[in-house]
């Protein structure tokens, strides 16, 4: 009953604020799972895979749908306020992906995500997110590790979005909606009744030119290179360096925006695709291919480690080859092994180092005292943190 007031309310007249109230709510999560149509769309910039080295770069690793342990990460970092927002300044972030999966919030994310990358660009600073193999599997229909909380977000999304499309339609001179739910079947072999109409909702989200994926990941970079980091999810090989990193973002941006079919590129399928690469993340040392790994950044001019997440590291973050991999990824979410929110820093002045909120390193100075500098050479037996700033 309620939802039918709220719609019969409506009129075109008062669309625009009508439309605009309600995303200005969303963002200030004071209350759950709006999820409208923007009123217009984002003009979508040439994407930039290179960037200079700035003087203060932050690296966040999987999120996975839960957005209290992703603020935390923010807040770590000093990005965030206590009203969550951006006080990073001239930071330059980066979320290496896989926002998506493994936890009911995952909507909630992607607009916190597209909050603060608005206030930070009016600070000086930037936030630059990534695709991840989950980002990948979701544009697929590949539902695997979803959620039903998960689910439930994107029904109530996709109850909002087809009311701000028939408001649309009551508006001469609009063009009509396209209709999100174009060609999806009402049901599907071996899923429920019952969350069928949560499934068709996801895959008219997320599908390639759905609503959700145009606008919060098209514009995600598959790899980053900033200053002397390189950045991607899983891991590079040769053969993706020599295909063309600014090939590889621009062709899976398309493939998002629905220009080159369904399945995504060859490069981000397979346990040797740049989203789902180990070869460098294992927990030993002695696992990790350091001679490829220094083959592949020597094909990079200028890199000096690549910096990866899709891997959990039980331990926090670490490095190993020589401090030239470091895997970020700490299975903070809920849905992962709720561990402690850590982040990575590089200063540069000071260096590398990790912020952690692990009760362990409270005492700063102790720590300092056993561990100077990075501290990321890793024995045969295991991985070490960098050094930690509490």
């Amino acid at each position: 009953m309620e939802r039918q007031n709220q719609s019969s309310s409506l009129t075109c007249e008062n669309l625009p604020s009508f439309l605009s109230s309600f995303v200005d709510t969303f963002v200030d999560f004071s209350v759950s799972g709006l999820f409208l149509p923007q009123q217009q769309q984002i003009p979508q910039q040439p994407l930039q895979t290179h960037y200079p080295s700035p003087n203060r770069l932050v690296a966040i690793g999987d999120l996975h749908g839960d957005l209290e342990k992703s603020k935390q990460a923010f807040r770590l970092a000093g990005l965030i306020d206590g009203s969550d927002r951006w006080c990073g300044g001239s930071t330059t972030v980066v979320q290496i992906g896989d926002v998506l999966d493994r936890g009911g919030e995952e909507l909630k994310i992607l607009y916190f995500l597209e909050k603060l990358k608005r206030e930070a660009v009016k600070s000086g600073g930037q936030l630059i997110t990534l695709n991840g193999n989950h980002e990948i599997m979701n544009i697929e229909g590949d539902f695997r590790y979803v959620t039903k909380k998960a689910l439930e977000e994107f029904d109530v999304w996709a109850y909002w979005y087809d009311i701000g499309n028939k408001m649309k339609s009551l508006c001469h001179g609009l063009e009509i909606p396209k209709n999100p739910f174009h060609g999806i079947p009402p049901s599907f072999h071996r899923v429920p009744e019952e969350f069928s109409h949560s499934i068709r909702a996801r895959i008219a989200a997320l599908r390639p030119d759905g609503p959700i994926s145009r606008r919060f990941l098209a514009n995600n970079l598959t790899v980053l290179v900033v200053g002397d980091s390189v950045f991607v999810h899983g891991g590079l090989l040769e053969k993706h360096v020599d295909y063309g990193l600014q090939r590889i973002n621009d062709e899976v941006r398309d493939w998002i925006n629905g220009s080159m079919g369904q399945r995504a590129p060859e490069y981000c399928r397979g346990r040797n695709a740049v989203v789902w690469l180990r070869k460098f993340s294992d927990e030993f040392a002695k696992n990790c291919d350091c001679s490829l790994l220094e083959h592949v950044l020597a094909t990079i001019p200028g890199a000096k480690r690549m910096i990866m997440g899709h891997t959990i590291q039980e331990i926090g973050i670490n490095g190993v080859c020589d401090n030239r991999a470091i895997r970020i990824d700490v299975g903070m979410s809920k849905g992962c092994i709720n561990g402690l929110p850590e982040v990575l820093e590089i200063d540069r002045n000071s260096g590398l180092r990790v912020l952690t909120s692990k009760p362990m390193y409270q005492n700063k100075n102790q720590y300092a005292q056993t561990k100077e500098g990075l501290g990321l050479l890793i024995p045969e037996h295991g991985p070490k943190q960098v050094e930690v700033k509490a």
